[in-house]
């Protein structure tokens, strides 16, 4: 008998909901949020009282596009956190109601853990192309920068991490200090494309082991801009591009010199990339150049499941359901969590 997952992702602001069965992905459908554009971030309380409007048609939506009815669902799961709490606690409470209500087993995923796992998303008339165990995992998004250690789907080892801020949050809060917009990722990668990578340099933080910090090269842009447009008040119209790239450049040089002194400490071969920032080109691109100088296998999850999405949730939720795992209807979402 097939095992049909349901999974329901509301860590942020996109309200998510996917149907995997047997680990091919049959449907996923994310509703996002345009409010939080004006805000320059996003705002907790508008962004939970968005998911309450969206979870019941995002999930009707997605059993509907996989052809499968409430009744026909093994297991339903869900982002426990980390993330913002009133949000997680809209998916967390629809899918205990619903569980409760089909007499179904849910299970709660660490969000980090589907970003981890979304290479294994199968989809139809797509060549399935998988790392082997164990691989190391280069997770980057707005609020986490780690490389993990991959053993198995449920054995993970975070080799390293930032003291300090993520990857995604130092693109976020430079684009807003030059008033690029939100969100920062994808603007500057936009201009950085169209701007010189090697014209301006920015302070590298020198930390020891595996681990990250972001929060030096922010400062180092805060002073370069604001001395340069001293003496120029045109200075960032005029050079927005160079910097986006020279910037850009800079931080995907810090996560790829500790990604590759991970790589070598451990002999591991196969290396992933995953969340939100891991859609960067340059990023992309330099990773699969350092594959081929090096020898590496690299996986890049597709656009799609680089962004906050329910299909990555149910793949782990599905290797959670495989493991016997299940989890009580007591169970309290959490802004944070400490491990896998």
């Amino acid at each position: 008998m097939a095992d049909i997952i349901l999974g329901i992702e509301s860590s942020c602001d996109d309200t998510s909901a996917a149907v995997i069965r047997d680990g091919w992905l049959l449907s996923n459908v994310i509703a996002s949020q345009d409010v939080h554009k004006a805000y320059g971030g996003v705002v907790p309380e508008l962004a939970s009282r968005a998911h309450e409007l969206n979870i019941v048609p995002v999930v009707s939506e997605a059993l509907s596009r996989a052809g499968v009815q409430p009744a026909d669902l093994t297991a339903i799961a869900f982002t426990r956190g980390p993330g913002l709490l009133g949000s997680l606690l809209v998916g967390t409470s629809f899918a205990k109601a619903l569980g409760l209500a089909l007499d179904i087993p849910i299970i709660m995923v660490n969000h980090l853990q589907g970003h981890i796992l979304a290479d294994f998303i199968k989809e139809p008339g797509v060549e399935v192309r998988q790392p082997a165990f164990p691989y190391l995992c280069l997770l980057v998004s707005g609020g986490n920068s780690q490389i993990v250690r991959v053993d198995g789907p449920l054995e993970y080892t975070i080799l390293g991490q930032t003291i300090d801020d993520a990857v995604g949050e130092a693109f976020d809060k430079c684009s807003k200090m030059m008033g690029l917009g939100y969100p920062g990722g994808p603007v500057i990668d936009r201009l950085a494309k169209e701007g010189n990578p090697r014209r301006f340099k920015f302070a590298k933080p020198r930390i020891p082991g595996l681990d990250y910090s972001f929060s030096g090269i922010k400062t180092s842009l805060l002073y370069f801009v604001r001395d340069e447009m001293a003496k120029d008040p045109d200075f960032l119209q005029n050079n927005k591009e160079d910097i986006c790239a020279s910037f850009q450049n800079t931080l995907v040089d810090i996560l790829l010199d500790k990604l590759v002194k991970a790589a070598r400490q451990t002999g591991i071969k196969d290396i992933t990339i995953g969340g939100g920032v891991s859609a960067n080109s340059c990023l992309r691109g330099r990773i699969e150049a350092e594959g081929r100088k090096r020898g590496w296998r690299t996986f890049l999850p597709p656009f799609k499941f680089t962004t906050d999405n329910a299909a990555m949730i149910a793949i782990a939720g599905y290797f959670r359901y495989q493991a016997g795992e299940s989890t009580p209807l007591d169970v309290a979402p959490v802004s944070r969590m400490a491990n896998f």
